[in-house]
């Protein structure tokens, strides 16, 4: 396609009030005509001489991008040219990665390769497709652009902010162990699977003493355990209509993804097994359990297509569908929310299904707003009727939480913002008693 330039338009004009001398002198009207034949001939002239040349373009992309981090992406145009030439480039990013949003991208295209670096910075997690790229080249006099698209396919896939994930995931004091070099090892003996009892000797903890098997034998008699085994972690993310809303400008989901993400590097620390269900009224992605480095790019890519949804989460669907493909024991935690007991009915009945074969821990994130409003001095009977129905929504909520707690059911109920920290804080704690 070939489009005219502000300098070949501005001359154009000028070329016009050749047209005012026609009144005066009539020969002027075809000086007119042969020097406009003339400047449009100019114009195709250097919009082939723009394109003479093919162009080829290649990209280098990172394998996979994270929320608020920038990383580089490499582009090599090649053209083999007699002259430096201008490009106004125009690319169509994936949807996460801004769209078409994006400013246009002036380059100075040299003879040979060409290497240009553009920095990203994802805008949200998840997974788009673009590549189309409209590059308009320069003619060497200046009054065309030759535009032409390239197809150059790109996948982008968008990690959760991993920004202090990994560190946050471990308590301090492993933090500072692992900086110096220390890694921990368990004794043997040391577990908390019973295994057997045995004579204690001098040396022993006294701790391991079994003082009923002590009186009946009439001897210091010991505890002998089992070293500590893996365990299994499962994640349940409510993707439904209880977490779309914001919470301090922030969509209480993605909170709920970064207290997941946490977690997860927690327990893979841990050598534990780590799975994940992510759902809303189907089934949006199912990790099975599993460690390592494989179990964290599971997660990941999971994570980064969880997608909130404006529906009623069915809870019995991914309660029967975890229950099918995990008989093992495991620390099952649930990141959602509850409004009061009737509207959340399912919710409890299901979690409190997963006991006694796990053990169950949901994670609920407060509404700030909601406290705040119920803690405020009215000044008008709008505003009181406001305060009395936070105060009511308030109170059907706590019931609804200590009928999950009487059901044998850990709630962990904390402001969206420390999600991440309570989450790992409290599995730690359930490590160090060995409740798993």
């Amino acid at each position: 396609m070939l489009i005219p330039t502000r300098r070949w338009l501005v001359i154009a004009v000028l070329l016009a009030a050749v047209a005012i001398l026609g009144y005066a002198w009539a020969p002027a009207l075809g000086l007119l005509l042969l020097l406009d034949l003339l400047w449009v001939g100019m114009l195709a002239w250097d919009g082939w001489r723009a394109s003479r040349q093919p162009l080829t373009v290649e990209r280098d992309a990172p394998p996979a991008f994270s929320v608020g981090r920038t990383l580089p992406v490499w582009y090599r145009w090649e053209a083999h040219l007699d002259r430096p030439q201008r490009l106004r480039v125009r690319e169509l990013m994936p949807a996460p990665l801004g769209g078409a949003d994006l400013p246009e991208r002036d380059i100075r295209l040299l003879p040979g390769l060409t290497r240009e670096r553009l920095d990203i910075v994802p805008e949200f997690r998840g997974r788009g497709t673009g590549g189309d790229i409209s590059v308009r080249r320069l003619g060497p006099l200046g009054l065309a652009w030759q535009q032409e698209r390239k197809r150059v396919p790109w996948d982008a896939t968008v990690f959760p902010s991993l920004t202090g994930a990994v560190s946050r995931g471990l308590p301090a004091q492993a933090i500072r162990r692992r900086e110096a070099g220390l890694r921990s090892i368990r004794r043997p003996g040391e577990g908390r699977l019973f295994e057997g009892l045995r004579e204690w000797v001098p040396g022993d903890d006294t701790r391991i003493i079994d003082w009923k098997a002590t009186a009946r034998r009439r001897k210091l008699i010991g505890r002998v355990y089992e070293d500590e085994r893996r365990q299994r972690v499962l994640l349940i993310l409510d993707a439904g209509r209880l977490l779309t809303a914001e919470s301090e400008g922030v969509p209480r989901l993605e909170r709920a993804v970064q207290a997941a993400l946490r977690l997860a590097y927690a327990a893979i620390d841990h050598d534990d097994d780590v799975g994940l269900l992510v759902f809303a009224d189907t089934i949006q992605a199912y990790v099975p359990p599993t460690r390592g480095r494989r179990a964290l790019r599971g997660v990941l890519d999971a994570l980064a297509t969880a997608e909130g949804r404006l529906v009623e989460s069915n809870y019995p669907l991914a309660f029967r569908y975890l229950a099918m493909r995990n008989r093992k024991r495991a620390l099952t935690v649930f990141f959602t929310d509850v409004i009061d007991r009737t509207a959340s009915a399912a919710l409890v009945a299901q979690t409190a299904m997963l006991r006694p074969r796990h053990l169950p821990m949901a994670v609920t994130l407060k509404d700030p707003a909601l406290e705040r409003l119920s803690s405020l001095r009215p000044a008008s009977d709008a505003e009181a009727y406001e305060r009395a129905a936070a105060e009511e929504l308030l109170l059907a909520r706590e019931q609804a939480l200590d009928s999950m707690r009487k059901q044998g059911v850990l709630v962990l109920d904390v402001p969206p913002e420390s999600a991440g920290e309570a989450v790992v804080q409290r599995y730690h704690a359930l490590k160090r008693r060995g409740v798993l």
